[in-house]
C-alpha cells in the first residue's frame, strides 16, 4: 500500500501516475452528482492522474470502488452533501467537501487530498473532514431546504437529524395507523380513555401499533447517533432513546418523548466520536467497535441521563402539575390557552404529559372542562401539519405529503405523535406554529364550555358522544388546525425567502421570441436529428425564454411541452416542477438549470430545452442565470427511472465547455438540435 506520505502532485517517486479515487452524491438528485464526476474526471485526466469516480446518486451508486481500487489508491475525494461511507477507506487520505467544490474547484481538490488527514477510525471526524478539507460545514436545515450548499458540505448536524427522522418516519407512521383503524373499528369510550376490548383482534392489532409507536423515539436516537459515530454508536443512541422515553426510569411520570431522544441521540453519538479517539493498545482494537464502545457508551450516556437530566424532568412535570392546579379558578380562557400550548409543545413529552394527565385526573371529580381544553388541543398538531402540506404542496416533498396524509388520519384519532417527524425535522418552524394552534383551540373549548367525559382527545370523541357541547368543540379543533398549518406554510414559506430560494431577476427587456416557422432554416422534409431517444424535438426547443423568473419560466417550459402534445395537465406538472425545486435548487451552476419532474400529468417522457439572453436566478450553487434551461417530465408509472437517466447523460455532457458555447450560440431551433445529438 502506498504510503500517504509519499503523495506527490502527478507521480510517486517509483515513477508511477497518482492514483485517486472519488466519490460524488447529492441528497436531492444527480445532476450535481455526475456534474462533479465529469468535472474530476476530466480535470484528472488533463493533469495526467488516474481516477476513478463512484456516483452516489437517486438510481444508486454506479462505478463502486472495489477494495482494490483503494488498496491501490493515493488519496480520496469526497464531494458529497450527504454521508458517504468511509470506513473502507481508513489508513488512506480523505478530503471531504461539498458536491459543488467538485464542479468548481476539481483542480484544487486534487491539490488539497494530497495534504488531507488520514483516515484512521471507521467514521468521519466530527463536524466535518477536518484539516485540509476544502468545505467546511454548512447550516443545518429541515425537510425542503433550499439545498444551497455553496460547495459546503452539509453540517454534520444536520446530516445526523435528516437521518434519525427518516427512519423514524415508517414506524410512525405504521404504528398510528394501525392504532387509529383499531379504535376506530374495535374501540369504545371508558372511564380511562379511548379503548378497546382486551383479548380481541382489534385489541392486538392495537398493540402492535403501540409496540410501532414504542420504538419509534429509540429509532430516532439510534439512527442520529449512527449518522455521527457509525456502527458503535447505535446501540447506546437507542438505548438511550428508550431510557429518555421511560420516565419511569428516572422518577417521572412521563418521559422526554422526541425531544430526549435527539439530546441522547446527539449526545450518544458524539460520546462515541470521542471514545475512538482514546489510544488503546493494538490487541484491544479488534473488540473496540463490537464490546468496549458500545458497552461504554451505553453505560455513560444511561447513567448520565437518569441522574444528571432525568432528575430536572422529575421535577419540571411536579411543579408544572402544582401550577396548573393552583389555575383551577382563574380564566378558562388563560387555563384553556397554557394548555394548550403545553399539549402541543413536545408530543407526548414532560410537558404534553403534565396538561394530559392534570386533565384526566380531574374527570373523576365531575370537572369535564379541562380535560374538554386539553382534548381539542391534542388533534391540532397532526391535523394542522397535515393540512399545510395540503394547502402548500409545492413546499413539501413527496414523502412529506405522503406523511402528511397519515398525519390527518391520525389526528380525527387524536393521535398527536403524527406531527412529530415534522417537529423533530424542522423544530424552530413547526413547534411554534403547533403552539399557536393548540393554544386557540384550548382557548376557544375554555371560553365554549366543552365538556369531554373520557381522557381522550380528537374528532373521534365526539363522535362517540363523549364530549359536552360538541359542536364548539370541532369548531375550537378547525380553528386550531387552521393557525397551525397557515402559521407553518408562511414560516416555511419566509424561510425559503431569506435562503433566496424566490430570488428574481432584475427588471430588464424579454429575450425576444424567434417564431418557429422562421427559426428553424430547415429545409423540406430533412429530417431532425433523434436527441435523447426522440423525447427532444424540434416542437419543444425554444430559443427565447420570455420569463424573467424561475417560477414563470417553469411554466412556460412547462407550455411548450404541451404544446407538443405529451402534457395533459399543465398546472399539476408545474406544481410537481416546483415542489422539487423547494428539496434542492435544480441550478447547476455554469448557467444551466435542469428542472424535472415525474408525474402522471405526462402522457410518455419528453425534454424541452429553451435559452434565456438575460438569465434567471436559480439559487445556484456558484451565483451564475441560468441562461441555458432544460425541462424533463416523465409519467410516475414510466418503467425504471428514465428521467433520471436522461438528468445523467446531460449533466455529463454539459459539463462541457464547447458543448455549452456552441448550445448557447446556436442561430436556431434545427441548430441547437445539431448541437444536442452529441449527447450519446
Amino acid at each position: 500500500m502506498t504510503s500517504p506520505a509519499g503523495l506527490r502532485a502527478k507521480a510517486d517517486p517509483s515513477g508511477r501516475r497518482l492514483r485517486l479515487l472519488a466519490v460524488t452524491a447529492c441528497p436531492t438528485g444527480i445532476a450535481h452528482t455526475y456534474m462533479a464526476a465529469e468535472t474530476l474526471q476530466q480535470t484528472a485526466e488533463r493533469l495526467g492522474i488516474d481516477m476513478k469516480v463512484e456516483t452516489q446518486g437517486s438510481i444508486g451508486a454506479e462505478n463502486v470502488l472495489t477494495d482494490n481500487d483503494v488498496r491501490q489508491a493515493d488519496g480520496i475525494i469526497i464531494a458529497a452533501d450527504k454521508e458517504v461511507d468511509r470506513e473502507r477507506f481508513a489508513g488512506k487520505r480523505v478530503l471531504s467537501t461539498g458536491v459543488a467544490d467538485g464542479i468548481h474547484r476539481p483542480e484544487e481538490l486534487i491539490e488539497q487530498v494530497q495534504r488531507a488527514p488520514v483516515q484512521s477510525g471507521t467514521a468521519a471526524p466530527a463536524g466535518g473532514s477536518g484539516a485540509g478539507s476544502a468545505g467546511a460545514t454548512g447550516g443545518a436545515g429541515g425537510w425542503g431546504g433550499s439545498g444551497r450548499s455553496g460547495g459546503r458540505e452539509r453540517s454534520l448536524g444536520y446530516k445526523a437529524l435528516m437521518n434519525g427522522v427518516s427512519y423514524m418516519i415508517p414506524f410512525v407512521v405504521v404504528g398510528g395507523l394501525l392504532i387509529a383503524v383499531s379504535l376506530a373499528l374495535g374501540g369504545h369510550a371508558t372511564a380511562s380513555g379511548y379503548a378497546t376490548t382486551p383479548g380481541t383482534f382489534w385489541d392486538h392489532l392495537f398493540r402492535i401499533g403501540v409496540l410501532g409507536f414504542t420504538l419509534m423515539i429509540p429509532i430516532l436516537s439510534g439512527y442520529i447517533a449512527y449518522a455521527i459515530g457509525d456502527r458503535p454508536a447505535l446501540v447506546p443512541g437507542m438505548i438511550g432513546g428508550f431510557i429518555a422515553n421511560t420516565g419511569s426510569l428516572y422518577d417521572s411520570k412521563a418521559g422526554a418523548g422526541f425531544i430526549g431522544a435527539i439530546v441522547t441521540g446527539f449526545l450518544a453519538g458524539y460520546l462515541v466520536v470521542w471514545i475512538k479517539k482514546v489510544q488503546v493498545p493494538k490487541v484491544v482494537q479488534p473488540i473496540m467497535p463490537i464490546i468496549v464502545i458500545p458497552i461504554a457508551a451505553t453505560t455513560a450516556l444511561g447513567l448520565f441521563f437518569i441522574y444528571v437530566i432525568g432528575k430536572p424532568i422529575s421535577w419540571v412535570f411536579e411543579n408544572l402539575t402544582g401550577w396548573l392546579s393552583g389555575m383551577t379558578g382563574t380564566s378558562a380562557v388563560l387555563l384553556g390557552a397554557i394548555l394548550g400550548l403545553m399539549i402541543a409543545f413536545d408530543m407526548g413529552g414532560p410537558v404534553n404529559k403534565t396538561a394530559f394527565l392534570f386533565g384526566a385526573g380531574l374527570i373523576a371529580s365531575g370537572n369535564h372542562a379541562v380535560m374538554g381544553m386539553c382534548a381539542a388541543a391534542i388533534p391540532v398538531m397532526p391535523l394542522g401539519q397535515g393540512l399545510a402540506t395540503v394547502l402548500r404542496r409545492r413546499l413539501y416533498s413527496e414523502q412529506e405529503r405522503d406523511t402528511g396524509m397519515a398525519a390527518l388520519f391520525m389526528g380525527v384519532f387524536g393521535i398527536s405523535e403524527g406531527a412529530i417527524p415534522f417537529a423533530a425535522a424542522r423544530p424552530a418552524v413547526v413547534i411554534p406554529a403547533n403552539m399557536l394552534g393548540g393554544a386557540v383551540a384550548g382557548a376557544l373549548a375554555g371560553v365554549a364550555g366543552v365538556g369531554d367525559h373520557v381522557p381522550h382527545g380528537g374528532p373521534v370523541v365526539a363522535a362517540l358522544g363523549a364530549v359536552d357541547n360538541w359542536v364548539w368543540f370541532l369548531a375550537a379543533i378547525a380553528a386550531g388546525t387552521v393557525v397551525t398549518a397557515l402559521t407553518t406554510n408562511t414560516l416555511i414559506d419566509l424561510a425559503g425567502r431569506r435562503a433566496g430560494r424566490a430570488g428574481e431577476a432584475p427588471a430588464g427587456p424579454a429575450a425576444p421570441a424567434v417564431p418557429r416557422a422562421a427559426a428553424t432554416g430547415a429545409r423540406p422534409g430533412a429530417p431532425a436529428p433523434e436527441v435523447l431517444s426522440g423525447h427532444l424535438t424540434g416542437r419543444t426547443v425554444k430559443t427565447g425564454l420570455a420569463a424573467l423568473t424561475k417560477e414563470d419560466a417553469i411554466r412556460e417550459m412547462a407550455e411548450l411541452l404541451a404544446a407538443a402534445g405529451s402534457v395533459r395537465d399543465v398546472d399539476e406538472l408545474v406544481r410537481v416542477a416546483l415542489a422539487r425545486e423547494a428539496q434542492g435548487t435544480t441550478g447547476l451552476g455554469e448557467s444551466i438549470a435542469i428542472p424535472h419532474a415525474k408525474t402522471d400529468a405526462v402522457s410518455r417522457p419528453t425534454v424541452g430545452f429553451a435559452r434565456s439572453a438575460a438569465g434567471i436566478e436559480w439559487g445556484a450553487p456558484d451565483g451564475t442565470r441560468a441562461r441555458l434551461v432544460f425541462m424533463i417530465a416523465v409519467p410516475a408509472a414510466a418503467a425504471g427511472d428514465e428521467h433520471l437517466r436522461i438528468l445523467a447523460l446531460l449533466s455529463r455532457k454539459l459539463m462541457d465547455a464547447g458543448f455549452r458555447d456552441r448550445l448557447a450560440g446556436a442561430p436556431d431551433e434545427r441548430a441547437v438540435l445539431e448541437v444536442l445529438g452529441e449527447i450519446r
